[in-house]
């Protein structure tokens, strides 16, 4: 692939659909290799828009405006890196060939609600997944659970991403409430929520699957599996390696090479897994770098967005670790625009932490400020250390 020079005719011009905390580390990797990067995202000063070479406020959602902020860069590349999009477009784009999609317009549009890539996951590649069903209204919700899916169960929005309108529903008495937070609090109001049988599991992972070219030929490759914790579907902490069987971890390959060959193209894949012991359910897949997989700028010689940018750009990969890391998150603590942080240089002085800021104009209580990172000589260690750098990190007015 040749490239060219940043805001010239010659620029191999990247746009990116979203421009968040992720989004902003891909762009920053790609303009490492002179790629000219344009920052699309629905509201101003995102962190993307913050480094980008040029940036755009444009609601994804809608197609006219879309298609009309990529007629007006005529971009090479398109990256999604949120679900909201019409990708209506991305497919009328990508049909005319006036941009590559990355990785490509099926793989958006199927991984940008959870009813098709369930549905990919479990009824076309027969992955192990928990039971689950769709409804679209309250009294088909109940339904759905009473018939089969039973108690207890999680709902969540069909499209919807950090554990945005996920509920945990124990009883008949929670299933109002989880079927208006699900409705109310997803990306895009679609009218539909799928519901889950919770299924008794050790742990869950994250596994980064990359997709890369080499010698003209698509393979496949893995980092080490990521665990994390979540708290409403929202991660508070991850660690890499996450230890797990070698029975496992082939199993977890084998699952998430089954789905990402399925979808196609280049790129970074991140695979949400269940695991008990030997088995392994599949979860979730996002066509992107996953926010649990921040912790790789601690752990590996490439992190998950330069793995990303190599993958996009056509570049050689290397998944291996040097260290084992871990990751904790920063929040916004209150309701305020432009708010200060104080403490960085007590964060910092955590053994072998570092902190990421990303600029977000507005924060609220339980939003994604920051992250902390640490690497250590094992896993426990650089928890404590990476919770410790958080801790430090002091949210004001």
């Amino acid at each position: 692939m040749s490239i060219g020079t940043p805001l010239t005719d010659s620029a191999l011009k990247v746009m990116l659909l979203g421009a968040g905390e992720l989004g902003k580390e891909v762009i920053i990797a790609l303009q490492r290799y002179g790629v000219e990067v344009i920052a699309v995202d629905r509201y101003e000063n995102a962190p993307g828009h913050q480094v980008a070479h040029k940036a755009r406020i444009v609601d994804m959602s809608d197609p006219v405006a879309l298609r009309n902020v990529i007629d007006e860069i005529n971009p090479h590349i398109i990256v999604p890196e949120i679900e909201a999009i019409a990708t209506e477009v991305l497919a009328e784009i990508e049909s005319l060939e006036k941009a590559e999609i990355i990785p490509n317009a099926r793989a958006a549009q199927l991984t940008m609600n959870r009813e098709g890539i369930r549905r990919l996951a479990a009824e076309e590649l027969e992955l192990p997944t928990s039971r689950y069903a769709f409804a679209e209204s309250l009294n088909q919700l109940k339904m759905q659970i009473d018939g089969g899916i039973g108690y207890p169960c999680f709902v969540k929005p069909v499209m919807s991403s950090s554990g945005k309108g996920q509920s945990i529903v124990n009883s008949s008495d929670d299933v109002d409430n989880a079927w208006l937070h699900a409705i109310e609090s997803g990306r895009v109001n679609q009218g539909k929520v799928i519901v889950e049988e919770k299924i008794e599991f050790d742990f869950e992972i994250t596994l980064l699957t990359v997709r890369f070219k080499k010698a003209e030929k698509i393979e496949t490759d893995f980092c080490f599996p990521i665990g994390h914790v979540q708290k409403g579907g929202d991660y508070i902490e991850s660690w890499q390696p996450q230890e797990m069987t070698s029975k496992a971890l082939e199993n977890a390959k084998e699952i998430a090479k089954k789905v990402t060959d399925n979808l196609g193209g280049r790129g970074i894949f991140g695979v949400e897994l269940f695991v008990k012991g030997d088995r392994v359910w599949f979860s979730e897949v996002s066509p992107r770098p996953h926010d649990t997989g921040m912790v790789t700028m601690s752990t590996q010689y490439q992190s998950e967005f330069e793995l990303h940018a190599r993958a996009i750009l056509g570049l050689p990969i290397n998944v291996s670790m040097y260290s084992p890391g871990a990751s904790a998150v920063i929040y916004g603590s209150m309701d305020e625009k432009a708010i200060s942080f104080g403490g960085l240089e007590h964060a910092l002085a955590v053994s072998n932490s570092q902190v990421r800021l990303f600029g977000k104009p507005e924060a609220f209580k339980k939003r994604r400020m920051g992250v902390a990172l640490a690497f250590a000589d094992n896993v426990e260690l650089a928890r404590k250390n990476a919770k410790e750098a958080a801790g430090r990190i002091k949210p004001e007015k």
